[in-house]
């Protein structure tokens, strides 16, 4: 099996540093602003609340396990940043459709309007962030971007990285 040192050898160190750098850089702006949006929305809903909401929207009801295994973080963590939102009127607590002793999660109408305005928000963010770029610029960095992301995934989960490049993570 090759060493950290012997894959370290075949890319370019430069570009390697580089590269650490500007994702560094990334991480920070990205928390420094949430990439929350522009206007009157901006930061208005954390990471986890809008990760969370967006889950919900792309795959229906679903319990606390679920979510956290889709989200690749445990249950307890789930429960403590879904609380707030269920607080707040965006998610509610229902039963579920075939086992009426479970609770399962659903976006409400609430938290299905709230997450469209922040979406919306956000998408003007990165029309203004993008400005100059093409489309095919814009295409490519998110496809580059959600291969990174898979493979953060994937590294963090123990598993090899999937052969798709399209393959998104959350």
């Amino acid at each position: 099996m090759p060493t950290s040192q012997d894959m370290t050898s075949e890319f370019d160190p430069g570009l390697l540093d580089a590269l650490q750098h500007q994702v560094a850089v990334f991480a920070r702006r990205a928390e420094q602003t949430r990439l929350g949006g522009t206007g009157q929305l901006r930061n208005s809903m954390d990471r986890a609340a809008y990760l969370l909401l967006n889950r919900l929207d792309r795959e229906g009801p679903m319990g606390v396990k679920a979510l956290a295994a889709g989200m690749g973080i445990d249950s307890s963590t789930v429960t403590r940043q879904v609380a707030p939102l269920v607080d707040t009127g965006l998610v509610k607590r229902t039963s579920h459709p075939e086992d009426g002793r479970a609770v399962v999660l659903q976006l409400s109408p609430r938290g299905q309007a709230r997450l469209e305005e922040v979406r919306a928000s956000r998408r003007q963010l990165m029309v203004e962030v993008t400005e100059g770029w093409t489309p095919a610029e814009r295409e490519s960095f998110c496809a580059l971007l959600t291969r990174f992301n898979t493979a953060l995934s994937a590294r963090q989960s123990g598993l090899p990285a999937p052969a798709d490049p399209a393959a998104s993570t959350s």
